[in-house]
């Protein structure tokens, strides 16, 4: 049987290795021609592709801000792509891809399984820019994913608000995945017996103030006072956001011995390996923090904040502590609840790893995702 064309549409091309590499194999494991759309391909990023079956087509795409010529150019060319290469299906995730590519396949009557994995700066409501970007997302959303075969959503919490501020309404077929799924044979569990106060806490996203890295460096800031021995690693790049915190104030903390600051990194998972209790105090609106997949895996306890997408990965009091959103003392707090006992880690930790192969493991996700586009999706297309 001749395989169906499925394209899988992003707007940061690297994230189709690192988040959904292996969802690609399992679709080309299925009889499936894989094509991925992304803007700015990396070299690597399109020898890894390419090496795993999948075909990658380049197309512009301005990651953020809103230009009405530039982002009509990328629904346009999202079209033709479709007509060239005879796509049975897209399959879109993230904000812009979900949204363009919903009006580029229903103008082009394509159906589409689009993935909400996270709703983003835009969804705070924290400042008036953000407040305004909502109401345009809001109106973008809802004119062009209502006719989706699918909407999947990472949390029950996006799918409530779509409701409530009718975006979809209650007739749209949806479905739940829990994040992006972790592969347990690149994230392997370690158990940690750890006992002495020399604890490594760890910090792993993109530097921005709403993802909590100012909020983390002044805990260790406090901390540092009281557990000299403590260690708090930062990894990530800097970031061209206006909340962005600046380069150099990393490396003057780095050198005050505040912080452990190691830039971006490829390693991941041997600085997972290294640490005790990974940290991420974010107040944006996520899906399910892949991050904290990761961390879960190898079998770390977790502490994040009580909001929507970061909820999901924590059974209260087995695997890790939830703290209001933006409350530094109750950051400062549950980082000194590790630090005052140490002998929780390894306890805390067999819960993070039981916890992930219980509701986050890749091939079940990537099972259930090809089941809906199966059942759901190819169905419809055969009749």
């Amino acid at each position: 049987m001749k395989p169906k064309h499925i394209l899988i549409v992003a707007s940061y091309s690297p994230s189709l290795i690192h988040f959904r590499g292996d969802f690609i194999k399992s679709l080309i494991e299925n009889n499936y021609k894989v094509y991925t759309a992304a803007p700015d391909y990396p070299e690597k990023t399109l020898e890894e592709l390419k090496s795993i079956g999948a075909h990658p087509i380049e197309f512009k795409l301005e990651r953020t801000g809103l230009n009405p010529v530039k982002d009509l150019k990328s629904i346009s060319e999202l079209k033709f792509i479709i007509k060239k290469y005879q796509i049975d299906l897209v399959f879109p995730y993230t904000v812009k891809p979900v949204i363009y590519s919903s009006i580029a396949a229903k103008q082009s009557n394509v159906s589409v399984i689009s993935l909400i994995t996270g709703l983003g700066f835009a969804f705070t409501g924290l400042t008036y820019k953000a407040r305004t970007l909502q109401r345009l997302n809001e109106f973008l959303y809802k004119i062009s994913i209502r006719k989706n075969k699918v909407i999947v959503f990472q949390n029950k919490d996006d799918y409530a608000l779509f409701l409530d501020r009718n975006i979809i309404t209650p007739k749209n077929k949806v479905a739940f995945v829990s994040g992006s799924g972790v592969n347990f044979n690149k994230y392997k569990f370690r158990e940690n017996t750890k006992t002495t106060p020399d604890i490594r806490f760890l910090f792993v996203a993109r530097l921005i103030q709403e993802k909590g890295i100012n909020m983390f460096i002044e805990a260790a800031k406090t901390l540092k006072q009281k557990f000299p021995e403590a260690q708090f690693h930062v990894i990530g790049g800097p970031d061209q956001s206006p909340t962005a915190i600046k380069l150099k104030a990393l490396k003057q903390l780095h050198k005050e011995g505040i912080i452990v600051y190691h830039g971006r990194q490829k390693n991941v998972p041997e600085h997972l390996y290294n640490s005790d209790v990974f940290v991420l105090p974010t107040y944006y609106r996520e899906g399910i923090p892949r991050s904290i997949l990761e961390a879960l895996s190898v079998g770390l306890p977790i502490i994040t904040t009580d909001t929507p997408g970061c909820r999901e990965t924590i059974k209260k009091d087995e695997n890790g502590i939830l703290i209001p959103p933006q409350d530094l003392n109750a950051l400062t707090q549950a980082m000194a609840f590790f630090l005052n006992q140490p002998e929780k880690i390894k306890s805390m930790g067999l819960a993070s790893r039981a916890y992930a192969e219980e509701r986050f493991n890749v091939n079940i996700i990537n099972k259930d995702l090809i089941k809906l586009i199966n059942d759901v999706c190819f169905k419809e297309i055969k009749n």
